[in-house]
């Protein structure tokens, strides 16, 4: 008899809020080649339908949800509906305005906030009720950013939220740990994706990139999905409240122009 691996999800049932691009579809993916029955959550449906399809293709177990986490009716059917069948709950869903903090408008402000962390709050405290009533643990997944631990101009209200994330992350790690909850967050660096795709397209960026950070290029999507897939898996029971940075670096090393001279 073959001993099933630490890091297989089988058996699981993974809810991936804002699976339908990015790095939210890249961890849906991986969840379900990991033997979960993965819930591909989000606004856009269509899309959401057009991936699970592609996906049940190739042999895996996947649904779809739809959820606006910046709408309460929305969140709340989505926790009836899923709450009582979750084992992880991996938050993705998320948006972003680049401005000086004195230009945000009143709007602007209210959305960021209700996307990216309000609507998160609220779906993460839903499914964990279900998960504590369940008694057989689980795992809860934020996606933060480097936001979350460090600063850049022009991310102020993004940086709010993603700070906050990594906040909740810490609390609930401790008042869930208790239950055999464990809850963590990835911190993507710069990651490539149709949010920020336009900012990178000028050669200056990836200049700057390639001169600053260690592993001098972009990161992709994909780049972040093993993680969330090990942080879901058995091999991650004695990992929570962790911020674990998937950046090439960036917020560990530095490159400069100094060589040894040989």
């Amino acid at each position: 008899m073959s001993t099933p691996s630490i890091f297989s999800l089988a058996g699981k049932t993974a809810l991936i809020a804002g699976a339908s691009r990015g790095i939210g579809l890249a961890i849906a993916k991986e969840m379900a080649a990991a033997g979960a029955h993965t819930i591909l959550a989000a606004r856009s449906v269509d899309k959401l339908k057009a991936e699970a399809k592609a996906l049940k293709k190739a042999g895996y177990s996947v649904a779809v949800q739809e959820l606006d986490v910046a709408n309460d009716e929305s969140i709340a059917a989505c926790v009836k509906k899923l709450g009582p069948k979750v084992d992880i709950l991996v938050n993705v869903s998320g948006t972003n305005v680049r401005k000086r903090v004195e230009d945000y408008t009143k709007e602007e402000y209210d959305r960021i906030m209700q996307t990216n962390l309000h609507g998160i709050v609220m779906l993460t405290k839903g499914i964990g009720v279900h998960m504590k009533k369940r008694g057989r643990g689980g795992k809860v997944v934020n996606i933060g950013s480097l936001m979350s631990i460090l600063g850049l101009p022009y991310l102020a209200v993004y940086a709010m939220t993603k700070s906050a994330l990594y906040g909740l992350t810490r609390v609930l790690a401790a008042e869930w740990g208790r239950d055999n909850i464990q809850v963590n967050c990835i911190a993507p660096g710069f990651i490539i994706t149709d949010l920020n795709r336009k900012m990178w397209e000028p050669k200056v960026m990836t200049d700057w990139l390639e001169g600053v950070q260690a592993n001098p290029r972009p990161g992709t999507p994909e780049d972040c999905a093993g993680l969330a897939v090990l942080l879901s898996s058995g091999a991650a029971n004695y990992i929570s409240g962790q911020c674990i940075a998937v950046d090439g670096g960036y917020s560990t090393t530095r490159i400069w122009p100094f060589e040894p001279v040989s």
